[in-house]
């Protein structure tokens, strides 16, 4: 497993890839960071689905990570995408049986992949961490918010549970992204499938019945990176949201096992 893992660490390195990769996430980490500062007087509100995020919020203990949270969705369809690509491919370039001549334990293959994966998406999200609170400390005193508590003992507690948060947001999104790869077996139809479901098909099946992101993958996961959501608490979201991935991992597992490398 451990050959796997560093095989599939250095198809990660590719410079294409991984600048890719890590300049979309730094995209929208400073978008929606600045976002929040920039527009904290806007009457259309400056955090996500038009809600206002207060100077008195702000300026909490959990202030400087606030960003860094509202972040944790767009990091995971970039995760999901990442995920996808990586398995999906093998089937399209026809290099899993290479891989299974190597390595004839398909699980090993698959944890492996997982492992490497995980470990490149918490580079990820270190950088998205660092960049989106140096962001929030820079543009704070324009807002006129207040980070006197961002760095006390209760801060860095609210930094650490943030992170932790957000990992498991955006592992969970990129297992979903593994789990369309071994499904559809083609990097286009398995990221088409998860970024129209969680952009347009969630949004409008919310817009029609709100109560609905009580139940959809995408909401949960979401939820879980802002330590919960207004009408959807933290624990729910992980309850739910880890039933969706759980299942979907067993059946996409089963599936890659016990199917031939040529269906």
């Amino acid at each position: 497993m451990f050959n796997v893992v560093k095989a599939e660490l250095r198809k990660l390195r590719r410079p294409t890839l991984f600048f890719g990769t890590m300049g979309a996430a730094l995209f929208f980490t400073g978008l929606i960071t600045s976002f929040i500062y920039l527009m904290i007087d806007s009457p259309q509100g400056n955090g996500d689905r038009g809600r206002t995020i207060g100077r008195e919020v702000l300026g909490l203990a959990n202030g400087s990570v606030n960003g860094f949270a509202s972040v944790g969705g767009f990091l995971g369809i970039i995760a999901l995408c990442v995920f996808a690509a990586q398995t999906a491919q093998e089937y399209t370039y026809g290099t899993l049986r290479n891989l299974l001549i190597r390595q004839p334990g398909r699980m090993k293959i698959l944890v492996g992949k997982l492992i490497s994966m995980a470990l490149f998406a918490i580079a990820m999200i270190t950088i998205a961490a660092v960049v989106s609170i140096a962001i929030s400390y820079i543009l704070a005193p324009g807002a006129e918010v207040s980070t006197e508590l961002w760095f006390t003992s209760d801060g860095f507690e609210a930094i650490f549970t943030t992170f932790v948060n957000v990992t498991i947001s955006v592992v969970a999104f990129g297992i979903v992204g593994m789990v369309l790869g071994l499904l559809l077996r083609s990097p286009i139809s398995a990221i088409s499938f998860g970024v129209l479901w969680l952009l347009i098909v969630e949004n409008l099946l919310i817009a029609v019945k709100n109560s609905l992101q009580n139940w959809l993958p995408g909401a949960q996961l979401s939820a879980i990176a802002s330590g919960g959501a207004l009408d959807l608490t933290y624990k729910h979201a992980l309850t739910v949201g880890g039933l969706y991935v759980a299942v979907g991992a067993i059946v996409a597992s089963v599936l890659f096992v016990r199917r031939d490398v040529a269906n």
